[in-house]
C-alpha cells in the first residue's frame, strides 16, 4: 500500500523527477500563506527562511559556536508561523506516518524527569543539577528536531520544494566535506567563537561549552599510539562528522544529480555537473578514512552496497558504472597509498572495544531495571572494566566512572527512556521504513538509507543533535514527496476526465 501512490501518481525513474509548474501547482499551492488585506509579512511571503537559514548558513552558526542550539532557536518562528496558520486557519497540520510513535517516546523522555535523582544499578551518585541540565539540553533537542519535522513536512512545494530542499541538504554535505579536508591538513586549527568570549570563565570550562563554542576542524588525539587529527568541523566531535557525512552525501544525487541552480549550473553542461558530483562523493572518501571513525566506514560500504542493488533494480546502468568506479578508484587508492596502512593501524588499535562493551552492558542492566521511564539522564559507571576501585584522581582525572550511554544512541536511550522509550523510538524509524519500502523516487531512496544508517549507528554514535535532526529532515523530505505525488495525481484526475 506505501507504494502504491507513487505508482499511481505515474512516477518516473529516481533521480529523473520533473518539476510540475501551471495551473496544477497553482491547485496544489492553494494553502500559500496570504491574509485579508493582502499585506504580508516577510515570515508570512518566505515561511521556509528559518529551515534555509539552517541549512545553508549551518558553517555560520558553526563558527559562532551556536549549532548545537540552532535547532533550537530556529523552532521558535517555525512554532510562532504553525501556531498563525491555525489562528488564521490557512492550513491543517499534517503529520508523517507513524508519528504517534514518536508522540509517546516525547511523553516518555518528558516524563523522565520523575526518575533522574535516581541511582541506577552499577553507577555512582552525581549532582542531580548537573542531570537536570543534561536532561533538559537533550529533551530540547528531541522536541526542537520534532517542530523541525513538523514544519518541514507542511511547507507547499513552492514554499519549498523537493528540489531545492534535497540540494540544501546537500549543500550539508558539501561543508562536511569541505571541513574534513581542512582537518586533515591543518588539525590543530581552531578558534573561539564570539559567544564563548561572552560567558564566564567558569561556564567556558565545561567541556559540552568548550566543544560547541571552540570551533576546531579536528579532534587531536592518540589512536593509532601517536597523536594525530580526526576530521570533525563543521561539527563538534569527529563521530558525528562521520555520522553527519554519510547521511547528507547521498543527497548530492538527490539535489544536485539534476543540475546546480542559478548562474553556477548554467556555466557547466550536464555532464559536467554529474561529474563534480562524482568527483566530491569520492573525495569525500579520504577524510573518511583519515578520520578512523570504523561505524562510519561500515556506514559507507552499506551506502554503497544498498545504491549499487536500487541502481541495479531500476537499470540506472549509468550511475551504477559511476558508483562501480568510484569503488575501483578507492581500492586502488587504499592499496597503493599510506590510506591502506591507516586503515590496517586502525583494526588493529581497538582498544576501546573492551570499554564500549562493558558500558553498553551497563547501560542494557540500567534500561531494564527502570524499564518504563528509565533514568531521565546518563549515569556515570562505579570503577572502571578493570576494577570498580578505579576512579578519577589527581594523577588520572579521566579515569574510570565513565558514562553509561555514551557510546550509541541505543544505550543512551535506554538508560534515559527505559525499554519502553528505546522500543517507541526505533518504532518510529521502522514504521517510515515500513511505508516508503516501495517508493522509489529518489527522495525516498536517499531517506530509507539514512534511516538504515541511523541503525548502524545506533551501537556506536550518540544521534542528538544534529544526525538526529538531518535524519528528520530525511523523513520530511520523504513525506513531503509523497504527499506532492498524492496531490498531482488528484489534481490531475478531474482533468482527465474531462478530457
Amino acid at each position: 500500500m506505501a507504494g502504491s501512490v507513487s505508482h499511481a501518481a505515474g512516477q518516473p525513474a529516481a533521480l529523473d523527477q520533473p518539476e510540475v509548474t501551471g495551473p496544477v501547482l497553482t491547485l496544489l499551492d492553494s494553502g500559500t500563506t496570504a491574509t485579508r488585506n493582502g499585506r504580508r509579512s516577510f515570515a508570512s511571503r518566505h515561511p521556509a527562511w528559518p529551515l534555509t537559514a539552517l541549512l545553508i548558513g549551518y558553517p555560520i552558526w558553526w563558527a559562532v559556536g551556536l549549532a548545537d542550539f540552532s535547532w533550537m532557536i530556529l523552532a521558535v518562528p517555525m512554532i510562532a508561523q504553525m501556531i498563525a496558520w491555525q489562528v488564521r486557519g490557512e492550513r491543517r497540520l499534517r503529520v508523517p506516518p507513524g508519528f504517534g510513535f514518536w508522540l509517546m517516546f516525547l511523553i516518555i523522555a518528558v516524563a523522565g524527569i520523575a526518575t533522574i535523582s535516581l541511582t541506577a544499578p552499577g553507577t555512582v551518585a552525581s549532582p542531580v543539577s548537573h542531570r537536570i541540565l543534561s536532561y533538559a539540553n537533550r529533551t530540547a533537542d528531541y522536541l526542537s528536531v520534532t517542530v523541525l519535522l513538523l514544519y518541514a513536512c507542511n511547507l507547499t512545494e513552492r514554499e519549498l520544494s523537493r528540489r531545492k530542499f534535497g540540494w540544501m541538504l546537500g549543500l550539508v554535505g558539501l561543508y562536511t566535506i569541505a571541513g574534513g579536508l581542512i582537518g586533515m591538513v591543518m588539525p590543530h586549527l581552531h578558534f573561539y567563537s564570539p559567544i564563548l568570549q561572552l560567558l564566564p570563565h567558569s561556564v567556558r570550562l565545561n567541556p559540552f561549552i568548550q566543544a560547541s563554542m571552540q570551533p576546531g576542524f579536528a579532534q587531536v588525539q592518540n589512536v593509532l599510539g601517536s597523536v594525530g587529527g580526526r576530521p570533525k568541523a563543521p561539527f563538534d566531535y569527529t563521530n558525528t562528522w562521520g555520522d553527519c557525512l554519510t547521511i547528507l552525501v547521498p543527497y548530492l544525487f538527490v539535489g544536485w544529480w539534476n543540475g546546480w541552480p542559478g548562474r553556477l549550473g548554467r556555466r557547466f553542461s550536464l555532464r559536467q555537473q554529474r561529474l563534480a558530483v562524482l568527483a566530491a562523493a569520492g573525495i569525500a572518501g579520504i577524510p573518511l578514512l583519515y578520520s578512523l571513525n570504523r561505524g562510519a566506514w561500515i556506514g559507507a560500504g552499506l551506502s554503497v552496497a544498498y545504491l549499487a542493488v536500487r541502481f541495479a533494480l531500476k537499470g540506472r546502468t549509468a550511475l551504477l558504472a559511476g558508483l562501480a568506479t568510484l569503488i575501483a578508484i578507492g581500492a586502488l587508492l587504499i592499496v597503493v597509498t599510506p590510506l591502506g596502512g591507516i586503515v590496517t593501524s586502525r583494526l588493529q588499535h581497538g582498544r576501546s572495544n573492551n570499554l564500549r562493551a562493558n558500558l553498553s552492558s551497563l547501560s542494557v542492566t540500567d534500561g531494564l531495571a527502570s524499564p518504563i521511564l528509565g533514568y531521565g539522564d546518563t549515569r556515570q559507571e562505579q570503577g572502571s572494566p578493570n576494577s570498580i576501585a578505579v576512579g578519577p584522581s589527581l594523577k588520572c582525572p579521566t579515569c574510570g566512572q565513565l558514562e553509561v550511554g555514551s557510546t550509541g544512541q541505543l544505550w543512551l536511550v535506554l538508560v534515559c527512556d527505559g525499554v519502553l522509550g528505546a522500543a517507541l523510538y526505533l518504532g518510529f524509524f521502522c514504521y517510515e521504513l515500513w511505508y516508503f519500502r516501495h517508493d522509489q523516487s529518489p527522495e525516498a531512496v536517499a531517506g530509507v538509507l539514512v534511516i538504515l544508517l541511523s541503525f548502524v549507528y545506533l551501537f556506536t554514535y550518540d544521534a542528538v543533535g544534529a544526525p538526529i535532526g538531518f535524519t528528520m529532515l530525511s523523513v520530511a523530505l520523504m513525506w513531503k514527496n509523497r504527499l506532492y505525488l498524492r496531490e498531482l495525481s488528484a489534481a490531475a484526475a478531474p482533468a482527465s476526465a474531462a478530457s
